[in-house]
Protein backbone atom coordinates (compact mmCIF):
# COMPACT_ATOMS: atom_id res chain seq x y z
CA UNK A 1 0.00 0.00 0.00
CA UNK A 2 1.16 3.60 -0.38
CA UNK A 3 1.85 5.11 2.94
CA UNK A 4 -0.53 7.24 4.20
CA UNK A 5 -1.27 9.17 7.79
CA UNK A 6 -4.73 7.85 9.46
CA UNK A 7 -5.20 11.55 8.93
CA UNK A 8 -4.86 11.38 5.46
CA UNK A 9 -7.26 8.15 5.31
CA UNK A 10 -9.93 10.27 7.00
CA UNK A 11 -9.32 13.08 5.04
CA UNK A 12 -9.77 10.78 1.90
CA UNK A 13 -13.15 9.04 3.45
CA UNK A 14 -14.86 11.46 5.27
CA UNK A 15 -14.39 9.60 8.43
CA UNK A 16 -13.25 10.76 12.08
CA UNK A 17 -9.56 9.77 13.90
CA UNK A 18 -10.27 8.71 16.90
CA UNK A 19 -6.03 8.03 18.51
CA UNK A 20 -3.13 9.04 17.03
CA UNK A 21 -4.19 10.22 13.34
CA UNK A 22 -0.33 10.91 12.45
CA UNK A 23 0.20 6.70 12.29
CA UNK A 24 1.40 5.97 9.09
CA UNK A 25 -0.33 2.66 7.44
CA UNK A 26 2.41 1.45 5.26
CA UNK A 27 1.09 -2.20 4.86
CA UNK A 28 -1.83 -3.77 2.94
CA UNK A 29 -5.41 -3.82 4.41
CA UNK A 30 -6.78 -6.97 5.43
CA UNK A 31 -10.11 -8.15 6.79
CA UNK A 32 -9.39 -10.84 9.16
CA UNK A 33 -6.77 -9.51 12.25
CA UNK A 34 -5.01 -12.94 12.19
CA UNK A 35 -3.20 -11.83 8.37
CA UNK A 36 -2.62 -8.41 9.30
CA UNK A 37 1.06 -7.16 8.46
CA UNK A 38 3.36 -4.70 10.37
CA UNK A 39 2.21 -1.30 9.42
CA UNK A 40 -1.12 -2.64 8.00
CA UNK A 41 -4.65 -1.28 7.87
CA UNK A 42 -7.32 -3.62 10.14
CA UNK A 43 -10.87 -3.29 8.47
CA UNK A 44 -13.50 -4.21 10.84
CA UNK A 45 -16.90 -5.19 10.00
CA UNK A 46 -19.63 -5.63 12.74
CA UNK A 47 -21.57 -8.81 11.18
CA UNK A 48 -24.45 -10.44 12.47
CA UNK A 49 -22.70 -13.07 14.21
CA UNK A 50 -19.55 -11.20 15.15
CA UNK A 51 -18.24 -7.88 15.45
CA UNK A 52 -14.41 -7.07 13.82
CA UNK A 53 -13.66 -4.34 16.08
CA UNK A 54 -13.41 -6.77 18.94
CA UNK A 55 -10.38 -8.05 17.04
CA UNK A 56 -8.48 -5.11 16.73
CA UNK A 57 -6.00 -6.04 19.48
CA UNK A 58 -5.37 -9.50 17.98
CA UNK A 59 -4.93 -7.18 14.52
CA UNK A 60 -2.65 -5.52 16.75
CA UNK A 61 -0.55 -8.32 18.02
CA UNK A 62 0.02 -9.45 14.34
CA UNK A 63 1.16 -5.46 13.17
CA UNK A 64 -1.51 -3.90 12.77
CA UNK A 65 -1.08 -0.08 13.34
CA UNK A 66 -4.90 1.23 12.69
CA UNK A 67 -7.96 0.28 12.42
CA UNK A 68 -10.79 1.31 10.00
CA UNK A 69 -14.36 0.80 11.22
CA UNK A 70 -18.00 2.06 11.89
CA UNK A 71 -16.63 2.60 16.24
CA UNK A 72 -13.25 3.48 17.82
CA UNK A 73 -10.71 0.43 18.90
CA UNK A 74 -7.87 -0.27 21.24
CA UNK A 75 -6.24 0.75 18.18
CA UNK A 76 -6.14 4.34 16.60
CA UNK A 77 -9.17 4.31 14.09
CA UNK A 78 -10.92 5.91 11.43
CA UNK A 79 -14.55 5.96 12.38
CA UNK A 80 -17.04 5.62 9.55
CA UNK A 81 -20.74 5.43 9.08
CA UNK A 82 -20.65 2.67 5.84
CA UNK A 83 -16.74 0.55 6.49
CA UNK A 84 -17.83 -0.92 3.01
CA UNK A 85 -17.88 2.30 1.26
CA UNK A 86 -14.59 3.79 2.96
CA UNK A 87 -12.78 1.00 2.28
CA UNK A 88 -13.38 1.25 -1.46
CA UNK A 89 -13.10 5.29 -1.27
CA UNK A 90 -9.69 4.64 -0.25
CA UNK A 91 -8.97 1.85 -3.06
CA UNK A 92 -9.95 3.98 -5.36
CA UNK A 93 -7.83 6.85 -4.34
CA UNK A 94 -5.24 4.62 -4.11
CA UNK A 95 -5.00 3.98 -7.61
CA UNK A 96 -5.62 7.03 -8.82
CA UNK A 97 -2.43 8.20 -7.12
CA UNK A 98 -0.52 5.48 -9.46
CA UNK A 99 0.22 7.25 -13.13
CA UNK A 100 2.05 4.04 -14.47
CA UNK A 101 -0.04 1.48 -13.42
CA UNK A 102 -1.46 -0.87 -15.84
CA UNK A 103 -5.16 -2.50 -14.31
CA UNK A 104 -6.24 -6.00 -16.02
CA UNK A 105 -9.29 -7.42 -14.93
CA UNK A 106 -10.76 -11.01 -15.63
CA UNK A 107 -14.29 -12.33 -15.76
CA UNK A 108 -15.99 -15.52 -17.23
CA UNK A 109 -18.31 -18.28 -15.92
CA UNK A 110 -15.66 -20.22 -15.11
CA UNK A 111 -11.98 -20.45 -15.40
CA UNK A 112 -11.40 -16.94 -14.45
CA UNK A 113 -9.41 -17.50 -11.12
CA UNK A 114 -6.93 -19.86 -13.39
CA UNK A 115 -6.59 -17.10 -16.28
CA UNK A 116 -6.01 -14.51 -13.49
CA UNK A 117 -2.78 -16.76 -12.12
CA UNK A 118 -1.88 -17.28 -15.86
CA UNK A 119 -1.70 -13.33 -16.33
CA UNK A 120 -0.31 -12.73 -12.92
CA UNK A 121 2.54 -15.08 -14.01
CA UNK A 122 2.92 -13.56 -17.28
CA UNK A 123 3.29 -10.01 -16.57
CA UNK A 124 5.23 -10.58 -13.00
CA UNK A 125 7.79 -12.04 -15.51
CA UNK A 126 8.33 -8.56 -17.02
CA UNK A 127 7.40 -6.26 -14.62
CA UNK A 128 6.34 -5.99 -10.27
CA UNK A 129 2.77 -7.22 -10.17
CA UNK A 130 -0.43 -7.32 -7.50
CA UNK A 131 -2.82 -10.09 -8.17
CA UNK A 132 -6.25 -11.16 -6.77
CA UNK A 133 -5.46 -13.76 -4.21
CA UNK A 134 -6.96 -16.97 -4.66
CA UNK A 135 -10.84 -16.08 -6.03
CA UNK A 136 -11.45 -12.92 -4.04
CA UNK A 137 -13.09 -11.41 -6.39
CA UNK A 138 -16.18 -8.83 -4.77
CA UNK A 139 -17.01 -5.62 -3.31
CA UNK A 140 -14.31 -6.47 -0.40
CA UNK A 141 -11.79 -8.79 -2.42
CA UNK A 142 -11.23 -6.28 -5.44
CA UNK A 143 -10.34 -2.80 -3.13
CA UNK A 144 -8.14 -5.27 -1.00
CA UNK A 145 -6.37 -5.96 -3.77
CA UNK A 146 -6.24 -2.76 -4.71
CA UNK A 147 -4.73 -1.75 -1.66
CA UNK A 148 -2.11 -4.32 -2.09
CA UNK A 149 -0.53 -2.04 -4.89
CA UNK A 150 2.84 0.18 -3.87
CA UNK A 151 4.91 2.37 -5.97
CA UNK A 152 6.83 -0.45 -7.55
CA UNK A 153 3.61 -2.40 -8.61
CA UNK A 154 3.07 -1.96 -12.27
CA UNK A 155 -0.03 -4.44 -13.47
CA UNK A 156 -2.25 -4.80 -11.35
CA UNK A 157 -4.87 -7.79 -11.80
CA UNK A 158 -8.27 -8.10 -10.43
CA UNK A 159 -10.47 -11.39 -10.96
CA UNK A 160 -14.42 -9.76 -11.01
CA UNK A 161 -17.30 -11.97 -10.35
CA UNK A 162 -21.05 -11.24 -9.90
CA UNK A 163 -23.83 -13.08 -8.92
CA UNK A 164 -26.62 -10.06 -10.06
CA UNK A 165 -26.38 -7.31 -13.00
CA UNK A 166 -24.56 -4.62 -11.77
CA UNK A 167 -22.08 -5.93 -9.29
CA UNK A 168 -19.56 -5.50 -11.99
CA UNK A 169 -20.30 -2.47 -13.13
CA UNK A 170 -20.09 -1.50 -9.27
CA UNK A 171 -16.67 -2.77 -9.61
CA UNK A 172 -15.13 -1.29 -12.30
CA UNK A 173 -16.44 2.12 -10.52
CA UNK A 174 -13.51 1.93 -8.57
CA UNK A 175 -11.08 1.17 -11.02
CA UNK A 176 -11.26 1.10 -14.90
CA UNK A 177 -9.08 -1.67 -16.30
CA UNK A 178 -7.18 -1.02 -19.00
CA UNK A 179 -7.14 -4.45 -20.29
CA UNK A 180 -10.64 -6.33 -19.80
CA UNK A 181 -10.29 -10.41 -20.55
CA UNK A 182 -13.72 -12.09 -20.24
CA UNK A 183 -13.18 -16.39 -20.41
CA UNK A 184 -16.96 -17.43 -21.15
CA UNK A 185 -20.29 -17.21 -20.61
CA UNK A 186 -21.63 -20.30 -19.05
CA UNK A 187 -23.88 -21.91 -16.61
CA UNK A 188 -21.96 -20.72 -13.56
CA UNK A 189 -24.61 -18.65 -11.32
CA UNK A 190 -27.69 -19.64 -13.88
CA UNK A 191 -29.97 -19.83 -11.16
CA UNK A 192 -29.25 -16.37 -9.42
CA UNK A 193 -29.46 -14.56 -13.01
CA UNK A 194 -31.91 -16.95 -14.96
CA UNK A 195 -30.59 -17.27 -18.61
CA UNK A 196 -27.31 -16.98 -20.37
CA UNK A 197 -28.21 -13.99 -21.99
CA UNK A 198 -28.10 -12.22 -18.55
CA UNK A 199 -25.02 -13.90 -17.44
CA UNK A 200 -23.92 -12.44 -21.07
CA UNK A 201 -24.85 -8.52 -20.05
CA UNK A 202 -23.29 -9.05 -16.38
CA UNK A 203 -20.04 -10.17 -17.97
CA UNK A 204 -20.52 -7.44 -20.28
CA UNK A 205 -19.99 -4.92 -17.71
CA UNK A 206 -16.41 -5.56 -18.11
CA UNK A 207 -15.65 -4.33 -21.06
CA UNK A 208 -18.45 -1.36 -20.57
CA UNK A 209 -16.35 -0.32 -17.60
CA UNK A 210 -13.25 -0.09 -19.31
CA UNK A 211 -10.65 2.61 -19.41
CA UNK A 212 -10.94 4.70 -22.71
CA UNK A 213 -8.64 3.01 -25.23
CA UNK A 214 -7.87 -0.34 -23.23
CA UNK A 215 -7.94 -3.47 -25.13
CA UNK A 216 -10.92 -5.81 -24.68
CA UNK A 217 -9.37 -9.73 -24.73
CA UNK A 218 -12.27 -11.70 -25.51
CA UNK A 219 -12.90 -15.43 -26.29
CA UNK A 220 -13.22 -15.69 -29.63
CA UNK A 221 -14.91 -19.14 -29.93
CA UNK A 222 -17.84 -18.24 -27.69
CA UNK A 223 -20.16 -16.50 -29.78
CA UNK A 224 -21.79 -14.57 -26.74
CA UNK A 225 -18.35 -13.11 -25.36
CA UNK A 226 -16.84 -12.33 -29.01
CA UNK A 227 -20.08 -9.93 -29.62
CA UNK A 228 -18.79 -7.73 -26.48
CA UNK A 229 -16.12 -6.40 -28.81
CA UNK A 230 -18.72 -4.17 -30.41
CA UNK A 231 -19.86 -2.53 -27.03
CA UNK A 232 -16.28 -0.35 -26.99
CA UNK A 233 -14.66 1.46 -29.70
CA UNK A 234 -11.05 -0.09 -28.32
CA UNK A 235 -9.11 -2.52 -29.74
CA UNK A 236 -10.12 -6.05 -29.25
CA UNK A 237 -7.77 -8.96 -29.27
CA UNK A 238 -9.67 -12.38 -29.58
CA UNK A 239 -8.07 -15.56 -28.38
CA UNK A 240 -8.95 -18.88 -28.81
CA UNK A 241 -8.69 -22.20 -30.73
CA UNK A 242 -11.16 -21.27 -34.15
CA UNK A 243 -9.81 -19.37 -37.17
CA UNK A 244 -11.23 -15.79 -35.56
CA UNK A 245 -8.61 -15.58 -33.03
CA UNK A 246 -5.76 -13.54 -32.93
CA UNK A 247 -4.10 -15.92 -30.36
CA UNK A 248 -4.72 -19.20 -31.70
CA UNK A 249 -4.03 -22.21 -30.15
CA UNK A 250 -2.79 -25.17 -32.57
CA UNK A 251 -1.66 -28.63 -32.26
CA UNK A 252 -2.56 -29.67 -28.96
CA UNK A 253 -1.62 -33.04 -27.67
CA UNK A 254 -1.17 -34.46 -24.21
CA UNK A 255 0.97 -36.70 -22.42
CA UNK A 256 -0.01 -39.38 -20.48
CA UNK A 257 -0.65 -37.58 -17.23
CA UNK A 258 -2.47 -35.02 -19.23
CA UNK A 259 -0.47 -32.51 -19.45
CA UNK A 260 -1.34 -30.39 -22.70
CA UNK A 261 1.25 -28.93 -25.49
CA UNK A 262 0.21 -27.00 -27.95
CA UNK A 263 1.34 -23.87 -30.42
CA UNK A 264 0.91 -20.40 -30.28
CA UNK A 265 0.17 -18.22 -32.96
CA UNK A 266 -0.02 -14.47 -32.99
CA UNK A 267 0.21 -12.11 -36.54
CA UNK A 268 2.91 -14.86 -37.76
CA UNK A 269 4.73 -15.45 -34.69
CA UNK A 270 4.25 -18.75 -32.97
CA UNK A 271 5.99 -20.41 -29.63
CA UNK A 272 5.45 -23.84 -28.06
CA UNK A 273 3.92 -23.79 -24.48
CA UNK A 274 3.89 -26.71 -22.32
CA UNK A 275 1.56 -26.22 -19.14
CA UNK A 276 2.27 -28.32 -15.64
CA UNK A 277 -1.68 -28.61 -15.36
CA UNK A 278 -4.27 -31.30 -16.28
CA UNK A 279 -6.68 -31.18 -18.96
CA UNK A 280 -6.68 -29.66 -22.68
CA UNK A 281 -8.83 -26.44 -21.14
CA UNK A 282 -5.73 -24.65 -19.71
CA UNK A 283 -4.79 -24.59 -23.30
CA UNK A 284 -7.32 -21.19 -23.78
CA UNK A 285 -6.92 -19.82 -20.51
CA UNK A 286 -2.87 -19.82 -21.51
CA UNK A 287 -3.98 -18.12 -25.09
CA UNK A 288 -6.16 -15.76 -22.78
CA UNK A 289 -2.85 -14.85 -20.39
CA UNK A 290 -0.51 -14.81 -23.54
CA UNK A 291 -3.11 -12.21 -24.95
CA UNK A 292 -3.55 -10.10 -21.80
CA UNK A 293 0.50 -10.02 -22.01
CA UNK A 294 0.64 -8.67 -25.75
CA UNK A 295 -1.92 -5.94 -24.31
CA UNK A 296 0.15 -5.09 -21.71
CA UNK A 297 3.86 -5.18 -24.11
CA UNK A 298 5.01 -8.51 -22.91
CA UNK A 299 6.34 -10.50 -26.09
CA UNK A 300 4.05 -13.87 -27.09
CA UNK A 301 7.93 -15.85 -26.58
CA UNK A 302 8.52 -14.29 -22.89
CA UNK A 303 4.37 -14.93 -22.30
CA UNK A 304 4.95 -18.76 -23.38
CA UNK A 305 8.20 -18.98 -21.18
CA UNK A 306 6.76 -17.98 -17.73
CA UNK A 307 3.51 -19.99 -18.24
CA UNK A 308 5.65 -23.01 -18.80
CA UNK A 309 6.26 -22.65 -14.90
CA UNK A 310 3.13 -20.89 -14.01
CA UNK A 311 1.39 -22.23 -10.75
CA UNK A 312 -2.86 -21.97 -9.99
CA UNK A 313 -4.78 -21.51 -7.02
CA UNK A 314 -5.28 -24.28 -4.28
CA UNK A 315 -7.94 -27.05 -5.33
CA UNK A 316 -7.70 -26.67 -9.34
CA UNK A 317 -6.28 -29.99 -11.32
CA UNK A 318 -3.90 -30.45 -8.39
CA UNK A 319 -2.18 -33.84 -8.98
CA UNK A 320 -0.93 -36.02 -6.20
CA UNK A 321 0.13 -39.96 -5.85
CA UNK A 322 -1.65 -41.19 -2.96
CA UNK A 323 0.11 -43.88 -0.42
CA UNK A 324 -2.28 -46.61 -2.20
CA UNK A 325 -0.50 -46.38 -4.96
CA UNK A 326 -3.45 -44.10 -6.91
CA UNK A 327 -3.11 -40.63 -7.80
CA UNK A 328 -5.48 -37.76 -6.98
CA UNK A 329 -6.73 -35.40 -8.78
CA UNK A 330 -8.01 -32.97 -6.61
CA UNK A 331 -10.13 -30.59 -8.28
CA UNK A 332 -12.86 -29.84 -5.72
CA UNK A 333 -12.81 -26.15 -5.42
CA UNK A 334 -15.58 -25.17 -7.14
CA UNK A 335 -17.89 -26.65 -10.24
CA UNK A 336 -20.32 -25.83 -13.02
CA UNK A 337 -21.82 -27.97 -15.85
CA UNK A 338 -18.82 -26.55 -18.23
CA UNK A 339 -16.13 -27.29 -15.75
CA UNK A 340 -17.21 -30.38 -14.81
CA UNK A 341 -17.21 -31.52 -17.99
CA UNK A 342 -13.49 -30.23 -18.28
CA UNK A 343 -12.49 -32.04 -15.56
CA UNK A 344 -13.90 -35.16 -16.79
CA UNK A 345 -12.28 -34.84 -19.98
CA UNK A 346 -9.07 -34.18 -17.83
CA UNK A 347 -9.74 -37.55 -16.08
CA UNK A 348 -10.31 -39.32 -19.00
CA UNK A 349 -6.92 -37.81 -20.73
CA UNK A 350 -4.70 -39.86 -17.87
CA UNK A 351 -3.27 -43.11 -18.39
CA UNK A 352 -4.69 -45.21 -15.92
CA UNK A 353 -6.08 -49.01 -15.11
CA UNK A 354 -9.29 -47.29 -13.14
CA UNK A 355 -10.48 -44.27 -13.60
CA UNK A 356 -12.98 -42.81 -11.07
CA UNK A 357 -15.48 -39.41 -10.81
CA UNK A 358 -16.51 -38.71 -7.36
CA UNK A 359 -18.87 -36.08 -8.05
CA UNK A 360 -20.96 -33.60 -5.54
CA UNK A 361 -23.76 -31.60 -6.41
CA UNK A 362 -23.22 -28.14 -8.64
CA UNK A 363 -25.16 -25.69 -6.87
CA UNK A 364 -26.65 -21.87 -8.28
CA UNK A 365 -28.47 -23.86 -11.36
CA UNK A 366 -31.56 -22.77 -10.68
CA UNK A 367 -34.57 -24.60 -12.07
CA UNK A 368 -32.10 -26.60 -14.66
CA UNK A 369 -30.58 -27.67 -11.71
CA UNK A 370 -31.61 -31.67 -12.03
CA UNK A 371 -31.48 -32.16 -15.63
CA UNK A 372 -28.11 -30.23 -15.45
CA UNK A 373 -26.85 -33.12 -12.73
CA UNK A 374 -28.35 -35.98 -14.99
CA UNK A 375 -26.65 -34.67 -17.74
CA UNK A 376 -23.39 -34.66 -16.16
CA UNK A 377 -23.65 -38.32 -15.03
CA UNK A 378 -24.69 -39.27 -18.47
CA UNK A 379 -21.30 -37.72 -19.61
CA UNK A 380 -19.41 -38.96 -16.98
CA UNK A 381 -19.90 -42.54 -17.45
CA UNK A 382 -18.39 -42.17 -20.56
CA UNK A 383 -15.29 -40.15 -19.14
CA UNK A 384 -15.00 -42.75 -16.41
CA UNK A 385 -14.80 -45.93 -15.64
CA UNK A 386 -17.02 -45.66 -12.11
CA UNK A 387 -19.05 -43.17 -11.09
CA UNK A 388 -19.63 -41.69 -7.40
CA UNK A 389 -21.62 -39.23 -6.44
CA UNK A 390 -21.84 -38.00 -2.44
CA UNK A 391 -24.54 -36.30 -0.80
CA UNK A 392 -28.71 -36.51 -1.62
CA UNK A 393 -28.45 -33.68 -3.54
CA UNK A 394 -25.64 -35.24 -6.14
CA UNK A 395 -27.55 -38.80 -6.31
CA UNK A 396 -29.11 -37.49 -9.88
CA UNK A 397 -25.80 -38.09 -11.06
CA UNK A 398 -25.91 -41.17 -10.49
CA UNK A 399 -29.22 -41.81 -11.98
CA UNK A 400 -27.77 -40.40 -15.23
CA UNK A 401 -24.41 -42.56 -14.79
CA UNK A 402 -26.90 -45.60 -14.67
CA UNK A 403 -25.55 -48.93 -13.72
CA UNK A 404 -22.39 -49.56 -12.38
CA UNK A 405 -22.72 -45.99 -10.19
CA UNK A 406 -22.55 -45.63 -6.63
CA UNK A 407 -24.23 -43.26 -4.65
CA UNK A 408 -22.98 -42.41 -1.29
CA UNK A 409 -24.72 -40.30 1.29
CA UNK A 410 -21.91 -38.07 2.35
CA UNK A 411 -17.99 -37.71 2.86
CA UNK A 412 -17.00 -39.86 5.74
CA UNK A 413 -19.10 -42.75 3.94
CA UNK A 414 -16.83 -41.46 0.45
CA UNK A 415 -13.48 -41.52 2.34
CA UNK A 416 -14.39 -44.55 3.68
CA UNK A 417 -15.12 -46.19 0.50
CA UNK A 418 -11.80 -44.85 -0.90
CA UNK A 419 -9.53 -45.82 1.82
CA UNK A 420 -10.79 -49.15 1.30
CA UNK A 421 -10.65 -49.88 -2.53
CA UNK A 422 -8.37 -47.36 -4.35
CA UNK A 423 -5.68 -49.38 -5.87
CA UNK A 424 -2.39 -49.06 -7.34
CA UNK A 425 -2.63 -47.35 -10.76
CA UNK A 426 -6.52 -45.79 -9.74
CA UNK A 427 -6.76 -41.94 -10.72
CA UNK A 428 -9.75 -40.33 -8.89
CA UNK A 429 -11.10 -36.77 -9.41
CA UNK A 430 -12.67 -35.06 -6.50
CA UNK A 431 -15.57 -32.30 -8.20
CA UNK A 432 -18.26 -30.17 -6.82
CA UNK A 433 -19.37 -26.68 -6.23
CA UNK A 434 -17.42 -25.20 -2.86
CA UNK A 435 -20.17 -25.54 -0.82
CA UNK A 436 -20.16 -30.04 -0.66
CA UNK A 437 -16.96 -29.66 0.86
CA UNK A 438 -15.12 -32.11 -0.89
CA UNK A 439 -12.19 -30.99 -0.39
CA UNK A 440 -12.17 -32.94 2.63
CA UNK A 441 -12.25 -35.70 0.84
CA UNK A 442 -9.45 -35.11 -0.98
CA UNK A 443 -7.83 -34.13 2.54
CA UNK A 444 -8.55 -36.86 3.39
CA UNK A 445 -6.76 -39.09 0.98
CA UNK A 446 -3.84 -36.64 0.85
CA UNK A 447 -3.10 -36.99 4.68
CA UNK A 448 -2.56 -40.62 4.55
CA UNK A 449 0.68 -42.16 4.57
Amino acid sequence: MIPLSLDEIASLVGGKVVGDGSVTVSAPAVIDGREAAPGGLFVAFAGEHTDGHEHAPQAAEAGAVAVLGSRPTALPTVVVEDTQAALQRLAAHVIMLRDRLTVVAVTGSQGKTSTKDMIEAVLSSAAPTVATSGSFNNELGVPLTMLRADESTRFLVLEMGARHIGDIADLTGLVAPDIAVVTNVGQAHLGEFGSREAIAVAKSELVRGMAAGGTAVLHADDPRVLEMGGLRDGPVLAFGAGNRADVRVLGLSLDRLGRPSFTLRHQGEQTVVSLPFVGAHWALNAAAAAAAGLAAGVPLADAASALNHASISKWRMELRALSSGATLLNDSYNANPESTRAGLDALASIDAKRRIAVLGEMLELGEASRAAHHEIGTYAATRADLVITVGEAAAVIAEGAGEGALALPDNPAAIDWLRSHLAPGDVVLIKASRGARLDQVAAALASER
